[in-house]
């Protein structure tokens, strides 16, 4: 088994000579940030944080995300915040791209490497560190919580190498999901998946559902089928996509194309 891949932020700038013609799209329908404008000029310091800088890849704004923010984070060794999250009533999960981090809940330590996974319930006492020796990066999604009776989501920390994707019915496993929650589980009202396609995988009709989307590119490269437009995307590449935008994919090879994938779930339409 290849050991996965996790492409992330590099900052920096293009040199004066670079040309100015780039990927970035921003639609009604879709928008597509790329990895060559996530450079140093535009990252954010987080308040709480030290040791850290941040790219935003999203945050609810008119005609934009509704029900989530999203961010790259950078964690310089030494660097972190004992208290991470201002707002008590939001959730989020980390997932390590590069270097080693410490998230501790509730006072049990976690020592998350790339692929490691957290999820973090609204109101959780956590903390993030990172101990080691080199820069730690990670993506951060941050949604607030809708309650529903009778349920509380629980907090955990796992590493993706140790969960086993789900094949897609009759995609012979060259279209897979790993989950991290069980989808039946009312108590959680949103997903952050990995998907993963061999080369040469489709997604083989334009999906159009209610469920918003935060994907980031974690390794590979394929084309996308949204709203009606081909828009190639790469590792570390970051897309939304809002609620009923058609969407499908071809995976390009020549290795597998993987994303982690934010969707709103498992709520009613409030409509009052």
């Amino acid at each position: 088994m290849n050991q996965p891949s996790y492409f992330a932020p590099e900052g920096g700038l293009p040199p004066q000579t670079a040309l100015l013609t780039d990927r970035a799209v921003v639609t009604e329908a879709y928008t597509v940030i790329p990895r060559g404008v996530l450079r140093d000029i535009v990252t954010s310091n987080l308040p709480g944080w030290h040791g850290t800088r941040s790219w935003i890849l999203a945050k609810p704004i008119p005609g934009f995300a509704t029900t989530f923010a999203q961010y790259a984070v950078e964690v310089a060794p030494g660097g972190g915040s004992t208290r991470p999250e201002p707002e008590r009533g939001v959730e989020s999960v980390l997932f390590v791209l590069t270097g080693d981090l410490r998230v501790t809940i509730g006072g049990a330590h976690h020592e998350l490497t790339p692929g490691g996974y957290a999820y973090l319930p609204a109101g959780a006492d956590w903390s993030v560190a990172n101990d080691g020796e080199r820069t730690a990066t990670f993506q951060w999604v941050r949604k607030a919580y809708e309650p529903l009776d009778g349920y509380v989501p629980e907090a955990f920390a796992v590493q993706e190498q140790d969960i086993e994707p789900t094949p897609m019915p009759g995609t012979g496993g060259t279209w897979s999901t790993t989950r991290f929650v069980d989808p039946d589980d009312l108590a959680h009202d949103m997903h952050v998946n990995i998907v993963t396609f061999e080369p040469g995988a489709v997604i083989p009709f334009a999906e159009t559902h209610v469920m918003e989307h935060g994907l980031y590119v974690l390794e590979g490269k394929a084309v996308y089928r949204l709203n009606g437009d081909w828009v190639e995307v790469q590792e570390g590449d970051f897309l939304w996509l809002r609620a009923f935008c058609p969407q499908a994919c071809y995976a390009g090879g020549p290795g597998k194309f993987r994303y982690l994938l934010y969707k709103d779930v498992n709520r009613q339409i409030t409509l009052t």
